[in-house]
């Protein structure tokens, strides 16, 4: 067995055993979390041609690719977290990650709103036994100190995906089409599935945490309430809920916005935003993490300035790239509010799995997901929708310029709560 010290959590000399099985599942929890980002990517990279078929306002594709999906994601994501601080994690995630794909692929025959709509509830629905039950696993293989960086690791999956997504779904759009592509990504994840629960073995809960008691699994309102006596967590729950706003808004509908407003060709969509938003992304993630994890150890409070630094950084440089006159420039410019914009992911999830009890993790990491995806997810698109079809008698095409500008305010109020959020780090994390 591994020996562990008490104050850090630190694995001394871990076997190689345990390297070789904490490596594998790590590497399989990305790609499934891969397969679940693609999934929800795919439906924002080919909305002109859904669009073009099923005659959709922005107004409705806002509430696809937001409320409809994040709706379902939050009201399974609190009790399928119960489970899985209860049984079996690695098996819940498998069988999640059939359900979810079983109705990405049912997209592809879906006829009307409704029924891609029901098809997109199917989808949140299964997708809320993916991310909380792998960051509970995560958190058993490494100690804390490495959480930061391993769950970075692990939430690339999001840029991946993006790229993944936007990648393929520029490529089927001009080849294959839009259903055949819900169809082939659909597939993918049934069969990947399986491979999972063979290969990845469910951890000892709480064998990272030193001398902290492997307690029992709380119920659901006692682990609510450990987020109202922390302030950190309650702040943090604020931040993260607004920067979540912010980064969905955006990644949800600047595709849209380069290829309408900007007039990017669908073709350039696979060869030059693929890249670009997986790269950003990606380096806002694993950066996110990796500075996190670096300035933690002189100072807790580095889970809140960092991402609270970067939320600053989005206000400018987006306000520049939406009023670039071409989209090569626009693209351009996008760079860095497409990075700073998911640096809050890794430290917030990680400052969650290090501030609960480790059979009480999943649910903790819902409930955070609650914010990510209801204030988020749910509510970011919608917003964006919303306000670009309130503006079109007006603006015609450029009115997803300025609702995408309609973001900024939110972004700054970010950067305010996760600033305040830093005043109370110490001493949480001394309790």
């Amino acid at each position: 067995m591994t020996q562990i010290t008490g104050l850090g959590g630190e694995a001394a000399d871990p076997d190689r055993a345990l390297v070789v099985r904490r490596t594998v599942a790590l590497a399989l929890l990305f790609v499934v979390g891969t397969i679940n980002f693609v999934d929800r990517q795919l439906l924002s990279v080919l909305v002109e041609p859904i669009r073009a078929e099923l005659d959709f306002s922005d107004t409705q594709f806002g509430l696809l690719t937001g409320l409809a999906f994040a709706i379902f994601y939050a009201i399974m994501g609190v009790p399928v977290a119960m489970i899985a601080d209860r049984w079996n994690r690695v098996k819940l995630i498998g069988i999640a990650c059939v359900i979810w794909s079983g109705f990405t692929a049912a997209c592809g025959l879906a006829n009307s709103f409704w029924q891609l709509a029901l098809m997109r509830f199917g989808v949140g629905a299964g997708e809320a036994g993916g991310t909380a039950p792998s960051l509970s696993v995560i958190a058993d293989y490494y100690p804390p100190s490495r959480r930061p960086l391993a769950i970075g690791i692990f939430t690339l999956n999001g840029p991946f995906g993006v790229f993944v997504g936007a990648a393929f779904g520029g490529w089927a759009a001009s080849t294959i089409g839009w259903r055949n592509a819900f169809i082939l990504i659909g597939a993918v994840g049934i069969v990947i599935a399986p491979i999972l629960i063979w290969l990845v073995r469910e951890p000892a809960r709480g064998q990272m945490d030193g001398n902290r008691p492997v307690d029992v699994a709380l119920p659901f309102r006692q682990t609510l309430a450990i987020f109202w006596q922390r302030p950190s967590l309650r702040l943090l729950m604020v931040g993260s809920g607004l920067s979540a706003f912010v980064s969905y808004g955006m990644l949800n509908w600047i595709p849209a916005f380069l290829i309408r407003t900007q007039g990017m060709p669908l073709s350039a969509l696979a060869t030059w935003f693929a890249p670009a938003a997986g790269i950003t992304f990606g380096i806002g993630i694993l950066g996110g993490g990796w500075l996190v994890s670096r300035r933690a150890q002189a100072s807790p409070r580095a889970y809140g300035s960092m991402p609270a630094l970067a939320a600053i950084v989005i206000v400018p440089t987006l306000a520049a790239a939406l009023l670039a006159d071409s989209w090569e420039l626009s693209l351009a410019l996008m760079l860095v509010p497409m990075a700073a914009c998911t640096v809050y992911v890794a430290p917030a999830l990680a400052l969650v799995q290090n501030l609960t009890p480790p059979r009480s993790r999943a649910t903790a990491a819902a409930v955070l997901m609650l914010m990510f995806n209801i204030i988020g997810l749910g509510l970011g698109p919608l917003f964006v929708g919303v306000i670009s079809d309130g503006l079109k008698p007006m603006h015609g095409d450029a009115s997803l310029r300025w609702a995408l500008m309609a973001l900024i305010p939110f972004a700054a109020a970010a950067g305010v709560a996760q600033f305040l959020m830093t005043r109370h780090l110490d001493k949480d994390f001394a309790e």
